[in-house]
């Protein structure tokens, strides 16, 4: 059973998510023989005064 845990700043659009779901299930199942149904995907939208790159918050 796959998980992915997919971490980005700001927010994604309903239709966003489906594609990137779409898209992280069929590669797997492609590269690595792992069913779509199998294949469990977190998005966790991370606001911009919350991430920082080095010590330099991002937002």
């Amino acid at each position: 059973m796959p998980y992915i845990n997919l971490k980005l700043v700001g927010k994604l659009s309903r239709d966003q998510k489906t594609v990137i779901a779409k898209e992280f299930s069929e590669t797997l199942e492609r590269v690595a023989g792992k069913p779509k149904n199998a294949t469990y995907l977190v998005i966790d939208e991370v606001a911009r005064e919350n991430w920082a790159q080095g010590d330099k918050l991002i937002g």
